[in-house]
């Protein structure tokens, strides 16, 4: 025979990872997106706690793959992204801007599914793939404005227009 059910079963408890720019836009988020998962809504629940996510090393450089689904003008796009970064949080904001520039996709039909770090070697996409040749990768600095040492001779006007161009 089957056990008579308890009274008040616990809840289940639900925890996503969501990139917004401030609390108010998370929550309205996390229910934006639990409410497309299960059949939920704002008022059968409530919000147990937010917190902001910081990464372990913020002074090195890594590789991020961001997979996205996003509604375009015509349909819905899955993508996978690549971006060289040194916090998740702006690989992600790379990937707002460019999707913005490139795609004309707006911040609200853009769902962030998964951010992952993503090894040298299992590095897919050719932009990102240049900047691992670290023997023959430069930055040149083709213009740049000389400044005197001394403060005194650093006017904003000057009377002759400056060379900006180095020659080596």
């Amino acid at each position: 025979q089957n056990h008579p059910p308890e009274p008040d079963p616990p809840p289940p408890v639900y925890k996503m990872r969501i990139f917004a720019p401030n609390n108010v836009v998370a929550k309205s988020r996390f229910w934006y997106y639990l409410r497309q998962l299960r059949k939920m809504k704002k008022a059968s629940g409530e919000i147990l706690a937010v917190h902001e996510i910081f990464d372990e090393t913020p002074d090195t450089v890594k590789n991020f793959g961001v997979w996205i689904r996003y509604k375009s003008r015509s349909d819905t796009v899955n993508m996978y992204r690549e971006y060289r970064d040194t916090i998740k949080t702006r690989a992600v904001e790379q990937m707002y801007l460019e999707m913005a520039g490139n795609h004309r996709a707006r911040w609200s039909s853009i769902q962030v599914l998964k951010v992952q770090q993503v090894a040298d070697e299992d590095i897919r996409r050719p932009r990102t793939l240049q900047m691992m040749d670290a023997e023959n990768i430069k930055f040149p600095l083709p213009h740049k404005v000389k400044r005197s040492y001394f403060k005194k001779h650093n006017s904003p006007f000057k009377a002759k227009r400056p060379v900006t161009m180095w020659s080596h």
